[in-house]
Formats: C-alpha cells, sequence, structure tokens
C-alpha cells in the first residue's frame, strides 16, 4: 500500500500574497476557501479574469503599490499612504509626485546603489 499524497493548501491571505493581490478584493470563494498548490499554480500560469483585473487596475496591496511606486513599504507609510491603491491612483501619483514621493524615491535609490556597492564588494573579498 502507498501512502497517500496529501495535496499541500494554504490560507487564502498566504495565497493572495503570493499572487501579490489585495484578498478584500478577491471573489468571497476565494477568500474564505484553502487555495492548493495546484490551484496557486494554475492561477499564476492561466490567471481567471477576475485575477488579471485585480493584478491590472486594483486595489493593489502595499507591497505592490510600494513596487510599483519605487519606494519602500516604510516610505508608503511616511507618506502617509496607509490604505491600498489603484492603479489610476498610482499612476496619478507618478505623473504628479508628491514632495514626500520624490524624497522617498531618491531615499530608496541610495539605499539599493549602496547594497549593490556593499555586495560587490564582498564579491572582491578573498573568502577563508
Amino acid at each position: 500500500m502507498t501512502p497517500q499524497k496529501s495535496s499541500q493548501s494554504m490560507k487564502p491571505e498566504t495565497a493572495a500574497k503570493k499572487l501579490g493581490i489585495y484578498l478584500p478584493a478577491a471573489p468571497q470563494e476565494f477568500q474564505d476557501n484553502p487555495v492548493t498548490r495546484a490551484q496557486l499554480d494554475e492561477m499564476q500560469s492561466t490567471p481567471p479574469e477576475w485575477l488579471a483585473e485585480l493584478r491590472r487596475n486594483g486595489p493593489h496591496p502595499r507591497p505592490v503599490v510600494a513596487q510599483k511606486l519605487n519606494i519602500s513599504i516604510g516610505g508608503l507609510a511616511r507618506g502617509g499612504i496607509t490604505d491600498p491603491l489603484t492603479t489610476e491612483q498610482i499612476n496619478e501619483l507618478l505623473a504628479s509626485p508628491p514632495e514626500w514621493l520624490v524624497a522617498e524615491r531618491a531615499s530608496f535609490a541610495a539605499v539599493r546603489a549602496e547594497n549593490q556597492r556593499l555586495k560587490k564588494e564582498s564579491a572582491r573579498k578573498p573568502r577563508g
């Protein structure tokens, strides 16, 4: 007798994070039921219309908003952004960036550049 292979499942919150979507905007069926690894893989390879729509227009969760604005999640908080934003709202911010966004983007770019410099420096040092 071979042991039955159990299908791994995850909470809807975890699946939403992996899909990059804001859970409360997802269909109720998605919010209420665990998602198997196979279902998640299927949604990633051929997204259903509701998922494609959420990814296209939002509302987007904070990590996605931060990525689209090219700032950190902390930068969102410092800028007073605590709620999910739609693609339209993000585009408005990008089209006419407020001072806080300009400053956060510069800060984020400087941190990223420093991290790259340190990584290169670390790679040059001999190990041992």
